[in-house]
């Protein structure tokens, strides 16, 4: 895949997990993200098919109570990146555009304060 063919997938996934964190605890309807993000619902099945084949813990449910749920915790705890993980991050981030939204921004203020005092 080229990578103006990634972009809009990793905005459209990034969109997603943002959507699903925001209701956490809840199971949002394929149709409620699909008019969220923009996009068909087959697109959004297909988009959160390759997060949860990443490792990304969505809970699919059924019916009409259903939907998909972010199963991960609202705040993180603090994760130690070695250096090589931190530049690779960046090159990801630099790769998709660090400023495509203001958590992309945070996340890499706070990956180059990393370099910093090096």
């Amino acid at each position: 895949m080229q990578l103006h063919q990634a972009l809009p997938l990793v905005e459209r996934q990034h969109a997603l997990i943002e959507e699903l964190r925001a209701r956490a605890g809840r199971h949002v309807p394929c149709a409620v993200l699909a008019e969220r993000t923009g996009t068909s619902t087959r697109t959004v099945e297909r988009d959160i098919d390759r997060l949860r084949a990443a490792g990304v813990p969505i809970d699919c449910r059924r019916g009409p109570l259903g939907g998909y749920q972010l199963l991960a915790p609202a705040a993180s705890s603090t994760i130690d990146f070695t250096a090589g993980e931190v530049a690779a991050l960046v090159a990801s981030l630099v790769a998709v555009g660090p400023y495509t939204s203001a958590t992309a921004q945070s996340a890499m203020a706070k990956l180059l304060s990393t370099f910093r005092g090096c």
